[in-house]
């Protein structure tokens, strides 16, 4: 052990935090990889072991706190652009067959739907106008 450098057990430990985060998806694992790469830059460039370990946990804590909230905050981000059924959602049709718990048609964005009211004990006769809440496989919900 005494013949390698410590920069290559960095690099060893640095591959190491790479297979969990490959096989976790934990985005922490690549940033404590990033760490162990500092810390064998560091050994590489002569600083001692302190120094090493220091840097180390300094990148990786400042990885973390920094990284993982910005992350965080584009996952819980709707997408801009709503396309497919998500772009359906909210959107006004106009009732061609009276719709009730039981079913009936609209017309919504010029294709004709099934469709179903959510409350099962309200129907909309032809001609009314509806918003779309949900859409169960090829059934609009209505309100």
């Amino acid at each position: 052990m005494n013949d390698i450098d410590a920069w290559v057990w960095w690099l060893i430990g640095a591959a190491g935090l790479g297979i969990p985060l490959v096989v976790t998806a934990m985005p922490e694992f690549g940033m404590l990889a990033v760490g162990a790469v500092a810390g064998a830059v560091t050994a590489g460039l002569g600083g001692g072991v302190v120094l090493q370990v220091v840097v180390f946990a300094a990148v990786s804590v400042a990885l973390i706190a920094v990284v993982r909230p910005v992350a965080a905050r584009h996952r819980a981000q709707r997408p801009q652009l709503a396309s497919g059924i998500e772009a359906l959602k909210g959107k006004q049709a106009v009732v061609l067959e009276r719709v009730d718990g039981s079913g009936g048609r609209i017309k919504l964005a010029g294709e004709v739907w099934s469709a179903r009211s959510l409350d099962g004990s309200v129907a909309y006769e032809v001609g009314q106008e509806v918003d779309v809440v949900e859409i169960e496989g090829a059934t609009a919900l209505v309100v």
